[in-house]
Order: C-alpha cells, then structure tokens, then sequence
C-alpha cells in the first residue's frame, strides 16, 4: 500500500527538495517500523520517529491523521477481501485471482505480438541518458527490456529505485493492451526487465531519489514509447511545485502536453503517464493557503506540429501573500520532448518569477526560492512532441 504524504521531514517544506543529494534530505525513512501491533496503533512511538531526526516532519498530526485514513482503507480491503472469501468460498477466490492474472498475460503477449525490436537513447536536462532496448522473442512471445548503457547513478535526486522503474515498464505495455483488464502482476510474465545494478535506474544507498518517481518515471515512458515507435514524448515532467513555511505545507503537479501517435494528435493540459494526479480547486488552495492562483491557461503552439500535432502545455501563476519557500523540480527546460518519424518536438518548460517590483528572475529545471508578499511565480509546461512529417 502506497501514499503520499504531505511532508515527511527533509530539507524543504513539502519532502521533494530540489538539490538533495542523500535520501536523509529527503524525509524520515521508515526502517521496518512497525505501524499497528496487535490491533493497536503505536501513535506514541510514531511521533518519536517523526520529530527524532536530523530534518524532522513538520505537521506530525497531519501525517498522523494520513497514517490512519491508510490503514483504515488497507482494513477495509481485507474486510470485503474477507465478505468474498466466505460468500464464495476460499477456492474460487483464488481459481479467479488466478484467472485474472493469466488474462493480463495472455492480453500482454498479444499486445508484444504486433511490436518490433527497438532502441533509444534519451538525453535529460542535466546531461544523463536512459539508453533502452527492446527485443521481442516471437517464439516465446515475450519481450526483453534492456537499460544496459543508462547513465550511472546520480549525485542528483533524479535516481529512480528499480521498483520505480518496473512500474514505469509495466504502465507502458498496459497502455499497450486494448482489452479492458486490470492493473496486476500478470502484466509482468511475459517482459524480462534488466537494470543494472548501480545506474540511476537501480541505485544503491544512500542514493537521493525524490525526483526518481516524478520525472525519471516520466522519462522512463517516453523513452520505451520512442523505442517501440509508437508515440511521441508528452511533456516529459510533472513540474513539481512546492512551498511552505513552519505553517503551511503545499504539493502539486502541473498538466502540460501529451504527445502524438500513429494516429491521433496529443491532448492539451493533461497530466500525462505517471502523474496520475489532480490539480487543487482554485477556491480550495486560495481558502487553505495564502497564494492567489493569478492565471491558469493554456500555453498556445507549445505543442510540437507534425501529421499528428502533440498538445499544448500551460502558464500557472501563483503570487504569494505571505513569506514563504517555493521549490521547482521539473523537466524538459532545456531539452525539448521528442518528435517522432519527422514531427516536430515539443517546446520546453519555463520556470520564472515576477517580483514585486516588477524585476524578473529566470529559474533552472530545479530551484529554490523565497518568494515574499506580491512575488508572482510562474510555471510554462512543455508541449508534446508531433508525429509524422507535416504534408504539404
């Protein structure tokens, strides 16, 4: 069972700092913690954890009530798990969860059944490279995923652990699959997935892997995607966005463009593969936080133009009314999404900010920032990459 917290500790507010170099600096990291023991939740000792280290959380209540809502969602699996089990009988439970799971790979080998060998070499803002191949056994009807030749691990946080990694290969070749099945471990019997042990797919710790999971697992799609020919990059990048004080702690993921394909164009302001997220109600962030969002719209021709045109990105604009830290971790701010059989890339992203004064300030990929009352901070999301050459 998975989560996400508010903020878990670490150097900034929010737990995603943009220049962590240790997972330390990242948040508390829970070492085989035992959460409830003999129906008893161990609030007490809970608390010790998150207030008993180098960059403790910040709001242990919140993570607290977030701990509890988890556990009580993960009982009330096992309690319909349970209902199933004694209206059915322990035996045909098990003969359909099997039943589900050989069907998603049966729907997984018929997918790998049209695919062709492929390659690709994909070039991130900060100079590291996801190398992939593809080979497709027929007579097996399989697929071998290989990350031989990836950039080796990181002193950045850009490392994504290998189950990071093997989710952003399964997601893809479900998106492969027409048939209306469930996400679940039979999607993965058919693909041979090799990350050698020590790249930024796979690191070893201490690794820094905030940015992993939002944009290497971003660019980990795009790249198989290029490999097997099928579809341009979206925007690449969940252009993550945080601020906060001792107060206030606030995370959100920002839609940009999703890329083209054989035959369709890409999709404007979507959260595109891995984000799987949505943004917060104007009304809602501007009641809980003291930001207004300035402006929300679509970013015009940031979509790259081919047969089929990639979509277009956004312009965010938040202004601060109080004294806080804001922090970017993004991507695609200097290498644009990739096109695809001569269409055209898509435009990179944008971080700036307007200061009251009226002063502009130019932002990298990865930034941290104080913003005080009356600053504006602005986020451009790229565009997707097009597909197929423009006829004339």
């Amino acid at each position: 069972s998975r989560g996400h917290q508010a903020d878990i500790g670490g150097i900034t507010p929010g737990s995603m700092p943009p220049h962590s170099t240790t997972v330390e600096e990242e948040g508390i990291l829970f070492d085989n913690f035992l959460l409830v023991e003999q129906g008893n939740f161990r609030e007490n000792q809970l608390r010790e954890t998150l207030s008993n280290h180098l960059y403790p959380a910040r709001n242990p209540d919140q993570n607290i009530a977030d701990f509890k809502a988890q556990i009580a969602a993960n009982e009330r699996g096992a309690q319909e798990l349970r209902k199933m089990v004694s209206q059915y009988g322990l035996e045909t439970v098990q003969a359909y969860m099997k039943f589900v799971q050989d069907n998603a790979e049966e729907s997984v080998r018929r997918a790998i059944d049209v695919l062709k060998d492929g390659s690709f070499i994909y070039e991130m803002d900060d100079g590291a490279c996801i190398q992939v191949k593809v080979t497709i056994n027929r007579k097996n009807r399989s697929a071998t995923i290989d990350f031989t030749g990836t950039s080796r691990q990181l002193n950045t946080n850009f490392n994504a652990p290998k189950a990071v990694t093997q989710a952003a290969v399964l997601y893809v070749f479900r998106t492969l699959v027409d048939d209306s099945i469930p996400l679940n471990a039979g999607c993965l019997k058919p693909l041979e997935i090799i990350i050698p042990e020590g790249c930024m797919l796979n690191p070893t710790y201490p690794a820094a892997v905030v940015a992993g999971n939002v944009e290497t697992s971003q660019t980990i799609v795009d790249a198989l995607y290029g490999a097997l020919g099928v579809m341009a990059a979206s925007q690449g990048t969940m252009n993550n966005f945080t601020f906060g004080n001792d107060r206030y702690q606030y995370y959100e993921t920002i839609c940009g463009g999703s890329g083209a394909g054989t035959n369709f164009d890409g999709t404007d302001a979507v959260h595109t593969h891995m984000t799987n997220s949505r943004l917060t109600d104007p009304e809602v962030l501007e009641t809980r936080y003291p930001v207004l969002v300035e402006s929300f719209s679509l970013r015009p021709h940031s979509g790259g133009k081919g047969k089929h045109s990639g979509g277009n990105g956004v312009i965010r604009r938040i202004k601060f009314l109080e004294a806080m830290t804001a922090n970017i971790l993004s991507g695609h701010r200097v290498i644009p999404p990739f096109g695809l059989n001569g269409g055209e890339a898509g435009q990179v992203g944008r971080n700036w900010i307007q200061r009251q004064d009226g002063t502009q300030e130019n932002l990298n990929s990865t930034a941290t920032v104080q913003m005080q009352p009356g600053d504006v901070f602005v986020i451009e999301t790229p565009g997707g990459g097009g597909f197929g050459k423009v006829s004339c």
